[in-house]
């Protein structure tokens, strides 16, 4: 089968624990035959991921290939969207401290507040 022929979908990436794997969910949407409504479904598809670069809630391009395993019938295009990365609280504030050098602002000013207290007890 050519290349320009294989199937290919767009989806997100809704799992990345396997090594080397990826599932991604493609939400398409069709008419439905008795109601004729528009009808929303999603289907998952294994994929695979060489160079492991892919992200939960990624939007990504993947395409047909030979089976790579029982599972894997897919390979991993492009990456077309990145998912906004989620950082804890103490990952953001020590990052902002290094940017700006206020670490040992932060840390006398909090030891001046707390010495007074101690003295009026």
């Amino acid at each position: 089968m050519e290349r320009n022929r294989r199937s290919t979908f767009q989806g997100v990436v809704t799992s990345c624990k396997n090594a080397k794997t990826i599932t991604v969910t493609v939400s398409t949407k069709r008419n439905d035959p008795l109601y004729r409504k528009r009808v929303s479904y999603s289907k998952k598809y294994r994929a695979h991921d060489e160079k492991e670069e892919a992200r939960v809630g990624d939007t990504v391009t993947i395409m047909a290939c030979r089976p790579l395993s029982a599972t894997k019938r897919f390979r991993l295009v492009s990456i077309d969207k990145r998912a906004i990365s989620v950082t804890s609280v103490e990952e953001s504030e020590s990052a902002l401290e290094a940017k700006e050098g206020v670490e040992e602002a932060v840390s006398t000013s909090h030891k001046e507040e707390s010495a007074p207290e101690a003295k009026e007890e």
